[in-house]
């Protein structure tokens, strides 16, 4: 499962209202190499399932991601912090074992 926390709920709806997705997009969310710590998160928007998607539905917003960032992401929750020191969209990840002081980027 990949939770979605109350305040990326919010801004997820704000950025849908703002760019006119209807209900046929989706939250795909994934894990790619990169980033000071090895691997960096992903997010985007998507209206098109692939094969082998892992489809969540948590605090009202679907999330889909692919079986391999899923490997990574099980147990995630997705969060939101803005304000002046705010970082954006973070990843709460229970399996990282070490993440880069931005938070972009993780290792397991």
């Amino acid at each position: 499962m990949i939770y979605v926390a109350d305040s990326a709920r919010e801004k997820i709806g704000e950025i849908r209202t703002s760019g006119n997705l209807d209900n046929n997009f989706f939250l795909r969310v994934s894990v790619v190499s990169g980033g000071c710590s090895g691997l960096s998160y992903k997010l985007d928007f998507d209206n098109e399932s692939k094969p082998n998607d892992q489809v969540f539905e948590d605090n009202g917003v679907k999330v889909v991601t692919d079986l391999k960032s899923f490997l990574y992401l099980f147990n995630t929750t997705l969060e939101f912090s803005g304000g002046l020191d705010g970082k954006g969209f973070a990843f709460n990840n229970p399996n990282a074992s070490r993440t880069c002081s931005c938070g972009e980027s993780f290792s397991v």
